[in-house]
């Protein structure tokens, strides 16, 4: 699945500090998968090593839900 980035949830990135790097996070492009099928998002994300951040909220909802549809397929 290809086309534009999809906005997982609205978020503020303000305040999310790169673990690592020790930059703020930043909202950008990326690209999620499962089974083999692959979604753009875009998600907090830090600009210096690309770590992601996904909070609880939208793992244990949007995404699971999604992951639970292409298990039923």
């Amino acid at each position: 699945m290809t086309g534009p980035p999809q906005t997982a949830h609205p978020f503020d990135p303000a305040g999310l500090v790169c673990a690592a790097c020790d930059r703020p996070l930043e909202m950008g492009k990326v690209e999620a998968s499962y089974l083999g099928q692959r979604f753009p998002v875009e998600l907090p994300r830090c600009p210096s090593c690309g770590f992601v951040y996904v909070s609880e909220e939208l793992a244990l909802g949007r995404m699971l839900k999604v992951e639970q549809a292409l298990e039923d397929k």
